[in-house]
């Protein structure tokens, strides 16, 4: 178990192959050390910390949960980090929505940890959460995110010009989005978790 990962008290919800806890200031080392080697994957999609004063920053979004939540995925197999999914901007009242960003590790790509976790999420925020509503902006040709969202029944709700600053320009984003209604009633009780 690394140094971060923290035990099975710590886990918010387990699969199959991954669980999901909340990161916490003992997962700095690895995070940082995992973001550098997947610098290659994430660009031009996103940036992530690389450096200790700005995971510092980005683990202060998550001081007031009811608007923030950082998770971090972990194999079950030893405890590693192999990604992260967050739910950000929570709104309640009547809307009861977040936006969710999420990314692997290298080299977790490509092995369905993601599509376990993102089911796991998905359960957590309309379960625990008692949210209503998800959505992922998505850049057109971030077409591996574009097929996670799909495999777990999201809908493409249309097109963002300019809407999120990434890489030191406006990016358009595709918005894809889920409702509590959708997960219930997909075909033949689906259910998320990996295609």
């Amino acid at each position: 178990m690394t140094a971060g990962s923290g035990g099975p008290a710590a886990q918010l919800a387990g699969g199959r192959r991954v669980f999901l806890r909340r990161i916490t200031r003992a997962d700095e080392a690895e995070f940082i050390r995992l973001t550098r080697a997947s610098a290659d994957l994430h660009h031009p999609w996103m940036s992530l910390p690389t450096e200790p004063q700005e995971f510092g920053a980005y683990l202060a979004r998550f001081d007031e949960p009811v608007v923030n939540i950082g998770l971090v995925v972990c194999d079950r197999a030893d405890s590693s980090m192999i990604g992260g999914i967050n739910i950000n901007n929570i709104v309640h009242g009547r809307f009861q929505c977040g936006a969710l960003g999420y990314w692997a590790f290298t080299p977790a790509p490509g092995r369905g940890y993601m599509s376990e976790a993102l089911g796991l999420v998905l359960r957590y925020a309309f379960g625990d959460l008692g949210l209503h509503r998800l959505e992922a902006n998505i850049q057109p040709a971030n077409q591996a995110s574009i097929r996670l969202v799909e495999r777990q029944g999201f809908r493409n709700e249309g097109y963002s010009p300019d809407y999120l600053f990434i890489d030191e320009a406006w990016r358009g984003h595709e918005r894809w989005a889920i409702t509590a209604e959708m997960l219930d009633a997909g075909p033949a009780g689906h259910r998320p978790g990996p295609s």
